[in-house]
């Protein structure tokens, strides 16, 4: 099953787990599902493979530029955001 199908049907999987509707066995059944299907496997196979090719690299350098003079991001962040500006190469403000 390729790995986009995989998660799709976790995700189904996971809602009926925090469903305060769903009975007790139901759960048991779907946390089973979860386990045989891998657990978060199929989303970091997803991830690694979809890597940053669905990311737009001028909205990317934008929200790190935002996040430098957000007043609620931490120094520590606004340092990381600075970091990785750099390192793509985009000018710092």
């Amino acid at each position: 099953m390729p790995t986009e199908e995989r998660l799709n049907e976790m995700r189904g999987y996971k809602a009926a787990l925090r469903n305060p509707k769903v009975g007790q066995e139901a759960k048991q059944n779907a946390q089973a599902m979860l386990n045989e299907l891998g657990g978060d496997q199929p989303r970091e196979e997803l991830h690694k493979a979809r890597g940053d090719q669905n990311k737009d690299p001028v909205r990317v350098s934008a929200g790190l530029k935002a996040a430098q003079h957000n007043p609620i991001v931490t120094e520590g962040g606004k340092q990381r955001a600075a970091k990785k500006m750099e390192q793509r190469g985009a000018p710092e403000e």
